[in-house]
């Protein structure tokens, strides 16, 4: 099942089970995956890596809604933002964790053969192709220098 039928379901399960936050998210993500495929030269289909990088975006989005909102001391706009936030992770894959990405990043430094902080670039480059989905790419290049170094 692509996402985007997932989508088309979980819209259905949501009005069946009265969840706002759930249904609100799922007519979100839907209406981005719309707009992407009317673009110029898109097609009427998009693929689901296509469709992981817009939930990604919306996810990253919400994040940064739900910080100001905690910091504002908007406590009932932050937890709507955050409620909205792990409906979109339901859909991303699993994000690796510090030794995962440490582990990982030491193979893609090794094959590029990098040795000082001057190589980032060509390490970066590499590893935000491989890593994409699987980490943010501020936590990829803070592990970069901090190999580097």
């Amino acid at each position: 099942m692509t996402i985007e039928e997932q989508v088309n379901e979980g819209i259905k399960n949501a009005m069946k089970a009265h969840d706002k936050v759930r249904l609100e998210t799922m007519r979100n993500i839907k209406k981005v995956i719309l707009e992407a495929k009317t673009r110029p030269g898109a097609g009427d289909q998009i693929d689901d890596t296509e469709c992981i990088k817009l939930i990604q975006k919306l996810a990253k989005q919400g994040k940064e809604s739900a910080e100001i909102y905690k910091q504002q001391g908007r406590e009932d706009l932050y937890m709507q933002e955050s409620g909205q936030v792990a409906v979109l992770e339901e859909f991303l894959p699993k994000q690796l964790n510090d030794a995962e990405l440490t582990t990982a990043l030491k193979e893609i430094i090794v094959s590029v053969g990098a040795s000082s902080p001057q190589d980032m670039g060509k390490v970066m480059g590499v590893a935000t192709k491989k890593l994409a989905g699987l980490a943010d790419g501020k936590a990829i290049s803070a592990k970069v220098k901090e190999l580097l170094a």
